[in-house]
């Protein structure tokens, strides 16, 4: 039986998978007390005892957590931003690439995307692998989340009374730090204009990649567009895509679960398209893609503990 320990499992992302983990008989989840959680003796054997250790901190501190690690048995899945480039570590999103799933499972580090870059790479890897957008086209990607996606402090933000504002867009500088994620993950030329915000709901996130089709060197329709990425997830249950059906898309169509939807809508006549992923900040952006790929890599069903 796998042993799994959540280091940061008081967190709002540590929460949200031992909520997926628990009651789930092939797992032994070890847990400390809240005496232990603080103490880096008690950490460092509880991070050197599991079979597998999924990271729920700040950068600095996932950084340190692994240099506790002292075995080569330990397996580590890191839901921060600290290895998302780094050398050495597997990226942990399963449908990005052919063969992504068997580079989970046969690596000893993996690090789980971001939210934002769910939706973005979701929506771009596979137009730019089949050759319908060059690597150096300037992309957009517009994107609102709900508030948990700030984590505590901006939980006692929002949940305080101190915000009352509906809508806060944010990373004004363009220096966003899951930009140098979305550039890397997909080979492009230059960093996309990221322009996030955050809406003044809990969980639930829209992504939006917006194309001008007719200003692309192939002039790809919108009908091709679709194709592709359709034939991208074919075969996935977590990843959706549509092309018509709603009017409206919300913040929280997807929130509460673990799947994304690709929605493509346009303009075939004006050669324009509108490219959106919706999924929940907390679900596929974080503890489910954590526990997809703790799945993938224990050799389980890769769908195990997820809301479909």
């Amino acid at each position: 039986m796998p042993s799994v320990f959540i280091d940061g499992a008081a967190g709002t992302t540590g929460l949200e998978i031992g909520e997926r983990l628990s009651g789930r008989p092939e797992l032994d989840l070890i847990t400390l007390d809240d005496a232990d959680r603080k103490d880096a003796r008690a950490r460092a054997a509880a991070l050197n005892a599991a079979d597998f250790v999924i990271l729920c901190l700040p950068d600095d501190a996932a950084r340190e957590a692994v240099a506790l690690i002292e075995n080569t048995r330990t397996r580590v899945i890191d839901a921060s931003t600290a290895h998302r480039v780094a050398a050495g570590w597997t990226y942990g999103f399963a449908e990005l690439n052919p063969g992504q799933t068997n580079a989970i499972a046969a690596s000893a580090r993996v690090t789980n995307p971001g939210c934002y870059p769910t939706g973005f790479l979701a929506i771009v890897a596979p137009l730019v692998r089949n050759g319908l957008v060059p690597a150096s086209w300037p992309f957009s990607v517009n994107a609102v989340s709900g508030y948990s996606g700030g984590g505590k402090a901006m939980i006692g933000t929002f949940e305080g009374g101190d915000e009352a504002t509906a809508f806060r867009a944010y990373a004004l500088d363009l220096g966003h730090k899951h930009v140098p994620e979305m550039q890397h993950h997909v080979g492009l030329d230059h960093p996309p204009i990221f322009t996030p915000a955050v809406a003044r709901a809990y969980r639930g996130m829209i992504v939006e990649v917006p194309l001008p089709l007719n200003a692309l060197p192939g002039r790809p329709e919108l009908a091709a567009v679709a194709e592709t990425l359709m034939a991208a997830y074919r075969d996935s249950r977590l990843v959706r895509v549509t092309t018509g059906g709603e009017e409206l898309l919300r913040l929280e169509d997807d929130a509460g679960t673990d799947r994304m939807t690709i929605h493509i809508r346009g303009n075939a006549k004006h050669g324009q398209a509108r490219l959106i992923a919706t999924l929940d900040n907390l679900g596929k952006g974080a503890a489910g893609a954590a526990v997809q790929n703790l799945n993938i890599m224990a050799g389980l069903d890769p769908y195990a503990g997820l809301i479909l």
